[in-house]
């Protein structure tokens, strides 16, 4: 059974917005401490010889992660629609700190061999277990914590707190560069952020047991409906999952390329040193954080649609001369530039996507509705992102990835092109996926 909150603590909003984007910051902490620190650890794992295949392999190993993330939106969408987003935000940090506190202590190479690559497998597996759940628990959570004008504004939180996990990722990064030496950093220093990603998912465990359950999903659960998260009711909602599908392609491939690729990208191809290649990125990352609530806002004001199409024709048409312009940046203002100006159109995604998805689904299917489909799109296009990307420099052929990340853009942008807008549906639906005309349940207000 779920927390039933009584009103007076149901309407104490940012206590609901922090709870659920502070445990979202550390499970993308250690998500993205992987892929910023790879360039370190890489050679840890497997044996010495060209770097671009030392990342090849760590990338691999990356994508598998978003591979698990499938099962676990299943699994865990399944559990946040039947026992409630809390207790599925709570489940999702406890695998996360696992799996960081595995890659913590994990023996190299050169102690075990491949023993040591299989450690970093089974950590990245469950952390794709985790965070295929997390992201569709926080976007329940956040949207139905929220009153419907402004579902946009609290949802955005969502990437704010993924990208400052990241920042702080980064810049603990950035601080190691400058305290340690660079043979310090191989040998032993990558492994710090994974302890304190794991310290910190313990301390938002706690956090998040004292969270309160959503009125929405309250009065849901009060039904006592046996098809709750089930795959037989997700079916009956087949176009929207297709859409999430759809709508989730071109965003996540230009979301990875512009930050967990970023970095390795003006270091590799580029050849700005490593830690020029992190501050770029810390930068551009802390602005475009920024700029995630004013984007939700507006999307409060002028729809969803706008924002998402503006996207699309940006990263469509935009992406070619600004990953060819970052591959000759000689500069540290001209890459900060270029880089941030590739996150502006991003953030036509980032800020609302979350709540788009939540927003198709009726309240006893909507976390297993956004999870699935969304940790599909990603296993296939996300987590690959980086592959491809470093499969296409090993080919001497860069410049294929650009155009690639251009056509899934174009693909999305027929679906922006053609989708419904969401922004005033009502969170409270009946089995046909109409309005259930529920004032009742859009008491809880930010």
């Amino acid at each position: 059974m779920t927390d039933s909150a009584p009103p007076s603590r149901a309407r104490t909003p940012w206590r609901a917005v922090l709870g659920g984007s502070i445990g979202n910051l550390v499970e993308w902490f250690d998500w993205f401490v992987y892929a910023s620190f790879a360039t370190y650890f890489a050679g840890a794992f497997f044996p010495k010889g060209n770097d671009t295949a030392q990342l090849l392999n760590t990338a691999g190993i990356f994508a598998v992660g978003f591979f698990m993330r499938p099962v676990g939106g299943w699994l865990l969408g399944r559990f946040a629609d039947r026992r409630g987003r809390k207790a599925a935000l709570t489940l999702t940090v406890t695998l996360m700190s696992v799996s960081a506190l595995l890659i913590a202590i994990a023996p190299t190479y050169d102690q075990v061999g491949y023993f040591g690559a299989a450690v970093l497998l089974v950590a990245r597996l469950l952390q794709g277990l985790s965070v295929g759940g997390e992201y569709a628990a926080s976007a329940t959570y956040l949207t139905e914590a929220s009153r419907p004008g402004r579902r946009g504004f609290v949802s955005s939180f969502q990437y704010v707190s993924m990208t400052m996990g990241q920042l702080i990722g980064l810049g603990l990064q950035i601080l190691l560069q400058h305290t340690m030496s660079d043979d310090a950093l191989h040998s032993y220093g990558w492994r710090i952020p994974f302890v304190v990603g794991a310290v910190a998912a313990a301390v938002v465990f706690w956090l998040r047991r004292n969270l309160l359950e959503t009125e929405v999903y309250a009065e849901e659960d009060a039904r006592q409906d046996q098809e709750r998260g089930t795959l037989g009711e997700l079916l009956r909602h087949r176009k929207e999952a297709a859409l999430v599908i759809a709508l989730t392609m071109g965003g996540t491939v230009a979301y990875y390329t512009y930050t967990t690729y970023l970095t390795k990208y003006l270091s590799n191809t580029a050849g700005m040193s490593k830690s020029d290649a992190s501050l770029v990125s810390f930068c551009a990352l802390f602005l475009f954080m920024l700029l995630q609530p004013l984007a939700g806002s507006l999307s409060d004001r002028i729809g969803r649609r706008p924002l998402l199409i503006t996207f699309g024709f940006g990263s469509m048409l935009g992406t070619v001369p600004i990953m060819t312009a970052l591959s000759h940046a000689d500069s540290f203002a001209g890459a900060l530039l270029l880089s941030l100006a590739a996150l502006v159109i991003v953030t036509g995604y980032t800020s609302i996507n979350a709540v788009v998805k939540a927003e198709l689904f009726p309240t006893h299917v909507r976390a297993l509705g956004v999870a699935l489909p969304y940790a599909l799109a990603n296993a296939l296009f996300g987590g690959t992102a980086e592959y491809v990307a470093l499969w296409f420099k090993k080919g001497d052929a860069e410049s294929g990835f650009y155009w690639y990340v251009s056509a899934c853009a174009a693909v999305s942008l027929i679906v922006y092109l053609t989708m419904r807008e969401t922004r005033d549906a009502a969170l409270s639906r009946d089995r046909a996926g109409g309005p259930a005309a529920s004032g009742k349940q859009q008491k809880t207000a930010v």
